[in-house]
């Protein structure tokens, strides 16, 4: 393939394809036709030999040449726009919708704020929400499906080449338990009675090993878990009410309306930090809604303590 020989405009196509994930999509962007957006695909192969796109789902997944050429004709289209049209994104106009996937943890913790800054900066910009499970992260925002995720990750050294990061707050966690419970009256926890207590934790996907307990583990120790819930609010509700213990995050008790009925202790035997991170594709790099959304979220939450 010669630079000399290319149609430049294929490479809008392709900047549209990589953006939206869909062909329909990018016709849509680019206020073309399904099949003339598929007919510049079709030249697009031919003239770089490689597929660049195959199908995945309801979209479109880009190839790994797709992806190496997709940061620097991403980031040289997006200079020539800017020298060209100064693109930029007004929040205050926008009529956009923004989706999200977290736990009802991050929810609580973002959304009030985020909804509050919404209702300032972007009055006609709707957020939706959509659930979290930790290890669907990469696929939501491969698929499309969101245009963003926030959460912890489970498994750094597996990190997806095409999703992009950065830290927001480090989750402090607690020994939580109602203030009635026999062990609240202790000043600190015994490992041993720790262990020994029957225990409610929170798996987003529903596994029987939580995270805390692959840690206990590695230390050839284990602990008594009674139950195990999907749902922060859930696990919150069962140490009010029952003589279950957890070990939860402590800066979403203030979010609860039971909170003088819970009892928070030091826990005996702390597990590596916890990050809640923004995690997005490479692909929404450089498209000014996406950026902003980005840019908003950390000025709201990065270092948040």
């Amino acid at each position: 393939m010669s630079f000399r020989t290319l149609d430049l405009n294929l490479l809008k196509v392709f900047e549209a394809l990589m953006t939206e994930g869909s062909v329909t999509r990018a016709a849509s962007a680019l206020t073309m036709t399904q099949p003339a957006v598929s007919n510049a695909l079709a030249r697009l192969r031919d003239a770089l030999g490689d597929p660049l796109f195959v199908r995945s789902g309801t979209g479109i997944r880009p190839t790994q040449r797709a992806v190496t050429l997709w940061d620097p004709i991403g980031e040289a289209l997006e200079r020539v726009r800017g020298a060209l049209d100064e693109e930029v994104f007004d929040s205050r106009r926008a009529q956009t919708e923004f989706s999200l996937s977290m736990s009802d943890y991050v929810a609580a913790l973002v959304m009030p704020r985020l909804v509050n800054q919404f209702a300032e900066v972007a009055p006609n910009a709707r957020i939706r929400t959509v659930p979290n499970t930790i290890i669907g992260i990469a696929d939501q925002l491969e698929d499309n499906r969101v245009d963003c995720v926030l959460s912890v990750y489970v498994n750094e050294a597996q990190h997806p080449a095409l999703i992009r990061s950065r830290s927001l707050w480090t989750v402090d966690y607690a020994c939580f338990m109602r203030r009635g419970h026999p062990l609240a009256a202790r000043k600190r926890l015994s490992v041993r009675s720790f262990l020994n207590a029957g225990h409610v934790d929170v798996s987003l996907a529903g596994r029987t090993l939580a995270t805390y307990d692959q840690f206990l583990a590695s230390r050839g120790l284990s602990r008594n878990v009674v139950a195990i819930v999907n749902h922060y609010g859930a696990a919150y509700e069962i140490v009010r009410q029952s003589d279950l213990i957890g070990v939860l995050p402590r800066d979403l008790r203030g979010q609860s309306r039971h909170a003088p009925l819970l009892h928070a202790m030091p826990v005996p035997l702390e597990a590596p930090p916890r990050i809640v991170s923004l995690f997005w594709h490479q692909r929404n790099d450089t498209v000014p809604a996406q950026r902003w959304l980005r840019e908003t979220l950390v000025d709201l939450f990065a270092r948040m303590e």
